[in-house]
């Protein structure tokens, strides 16, 4: 404890000597940064809506060991961990629920139809993502379902330029980590590789893990029509104490894998560019009640999701065209939930086109056909105004939608019961927003509403028997604002940066049943994040990070985090210290957070 004090301590000190200078900080990094996740591709200065990135270097300087951690410096965004090195991460934007929130990983959809629990299994190492695009808002005319309050995208690096790198760290709770990431350029091709494990004790009882990651990413016939291909592999196993239950005999445990592989290409022809890609996702979950007892009670899932899509942008004097098709097919073996399938085909179609110099309007709509139920479509549009070269407004509303998951409808235990008789869940949102982007100043203030149908949620009809069954609830309002800002600035001709967010949220979720058991226990009302990163000396970091967080059970808590990262040669050392003042606080369920913890790290790069 002693020394991650002194480490606090340390880099305050070093803030509070140095007097700032007047040098300009360049911050074209956003400017130039084009959003991929959209079949209008547009830079991220141009578009309409609220988007936030985490860029390479922001995850080079905030010493994370994985993607769970990443977002939890993002205002807006709530993770909610059961642990350390994201075992089990739930994701949740804009209050809703974590299986209203779509991940991507290079624009391929990475929804579970058993549940979004598993959503954050997906998540690739932090070593080969180059940035992660998180949408806020509506997003299921730009998605399809699954998008219900916004969608992350996770982009991967292009090449690593012939390099080799290894990483070993270690730290409390027996906490061993060590990867190996290679990238290779051929003549006509090029390869990044990974494989990762991360392994613990626990910091209490029954929280060990063994988590292995595999990466690859592969383009060939790069000089004449490439074709990229990505391949993940990640293993988990971890102790899951009162993940579910608040028994503490039981010992529960769990273990996860999930895969994909798919393949992409993109002509451009004349004004046409096309997308075309095919891939296979596959997920596996293993739980047992007890540990020791698999007999006792134990839950095998297997999902399978193979889809094939292909999106079109055609650029005219009109504008820029948008469409396209994905056709997509679920099945699930399970011992609980039983053996289901599911087709999925989605259509999506959008314009973009200007008034005059400053005025952008976009116009989308999605059509989506399940088998299991009716065709619905999700209207929406996007509305900006170009104030000045650095200052936009814009405003969009829309139509978004879900229907409910394997587990939503089948799941049985002895205190959780599935529905088959689950309506989907609709809503229509509004938003509305500032952005205000400079050489070395960045913020964006938006506000919005959400009017949704049919939620789904857990509730206790009969409080005697305790059994938590899935009902379609009623109308939910849901508003609030968000704020975020970055600057950039010098100190003795370092480049330094201090971020600031803010998140506000309400809903009436409470005060139409106190028996719900998801949405009720944990929203965030008020989120404030800030992140200071200093370097004082050529090869030096300092990073400090402070959430303060307050949820509408009345749970309010302030954690405080820091790093140090040392550059030598081709040699990097980390100290990152998490929970410096030992706050005690949950963030999803029952499971206490981690007390204070330090990990060493160490980076070289052959």
């Amino acid at each position: 404890m002693k020394i991650k004090i002194t480490l606090l301590i340390a880099v305050l000190l070093s803030v509070t000597t140095i007097k700032a200078q007047s040098n300009t900080v360049q911050n074209d990094t956003l400017k130039e940064v084009v959003i991929t996740s959209t079949r209008i591709d547009l830079p991220f200065k141009e578009n309409s809506r609220t988007i936030n990135i985490v860029t390479s270097k922001d995850i080079a300087n905030s010493a994370a060991t994985n993607v769970a951690d990443l977002l939890q410096l993002v205002a807006g965004v709530d993770i909610r961990r059961r642990g350390t090195a994201g075992s089990q991460a739930d994701l949740y934007i804009r209050g809703g629920g974590f299986d209203q929130t779509l991940l991507l990983i290079d624009g391929i959809k990475m929804d579970d139809a058993q549940t979004g629990h598993h959503t954050m299994n997906a998540a690739l190492p932090i070593e080969v993502i180059e940035r992660i695009e998180i949408i806020k808002g509506p997003a299921a005319r730009v998605f399809g379902q699954n998008a219900f309050t916004g969608a992350i995208n996770i982009v991967t690096k292009k090449d690593l330029e012939n390099t080799v790198s290894a990483n070993v760290e270690a730290g409390s709770f027996g906490q061993l980590n060590g990867s190996i990431t290679v990238g290779k350029e051929f003549k006509n091709s090029s390869f990044i590789a990974h494989v990762g494990a991360l392994t613990s004790d626990g910091y209490r009882n029954n929280s060990d893990y063994n988590n292995y990651n595999y990466f690859l990413k592969g383009v060939f016939n790069k000089n004449k029509q490439p074709i990229e291909m990505i391949a993940t592999f990640f293993d988990k196993k971890f102790g899951a104490e009162n993940f579910y239950t608040t028994n503490p005999a039981w010992n529960e445990y769990e273990e996860t894998q999930n895969s994909l592989v798919g393949f992409s290409t993109t002509f451009n022809t004349g004004n046409f560019k096309i997308k075309p890609r095919i891939y296979w996702r596959r997920g596996q979950d293993i739980f047992l009640l007890k540990r020791d007892d698999p007999d006792f009670f134990r839950n095998l899932h297997i999902t399978n999701k193979i889809g094939v899509e292909t999106n079109v942008s055609y650029t005219s004097s009109l504008g820029i065209t948008g469409f396209g098709i994905d056709v997509s097919r679920f099945s699930i073996s399970s011992n609980n939930l039983g053996d289901r399938n599911r087709t999925l085909a989605n259509f999506f179609l959008e314009h973009r086109f200007k008034i005059g110099d400053n005025i952008d309007v976009t116009p989308g709509v999605a059509v989506t056909y399940f088998s299991d139920f009716d065709f619905n479509a999700f209207p929406g549009l996007d509305l900006g105004i170009q104030l000045s070269d650095n200052f936009k407004a814009y405003g969009n509303v829309g139509y978004t939608y879900r229907v409910p998951t394997y587990t939503d409808l089948y799941y049985s235990d002895p205190a959780t019961s599935g529905n088959p008789d689950l309506e989907p869940e609709s809503a229509f949102a509004q938003e509305v927003g500032v952005k205000f982007n400079s050489s070395n100043f960045f913020a964006s203030f938006a506000v919005f509403n959400r009017d949704s149908d049919n939620l789904i949620d857990y509730i206790r009809p009969d409080t005697a028997t305790g059994v938590f069954t899935a009902t379609n609830i009623a109308e939910v309002n849901t508003k609030g604002l968000e704020f975020d800002a970055t600057y950039l600035f010098k100190l003795n001709d370092f480049n330094q940066s201090l971020k600031v967010g803010y998140s506000y949220l309400e809903d009436d979720i409470i005060d139409q049943n106190t028996d719900l058991s998801r949405y009720s226990l944990n929203t965030l009302r008020h989120q404030f994040i800030t992140q200071l990163s200093t370097s004082f000396f050529k090869n030096v970091r300092q990073n400090i990070m402070y959430k303060h967080a307050e949820r509408t059970t009345g749970q309010s808590y302030n954690v405080w985090d820091a790093s140090i990262i040392l550059d030598v040669n081709k040699v990097s050392f980390t100290i990152t210290a998490n929970n410096i003042f030992d706050a005690e606080y949950i963030e999803s369920g029952f499971v206490p957070m981690p007390p204070s913890n330090i990990l060493f790290g160490l980076r070289y790069n052959f």
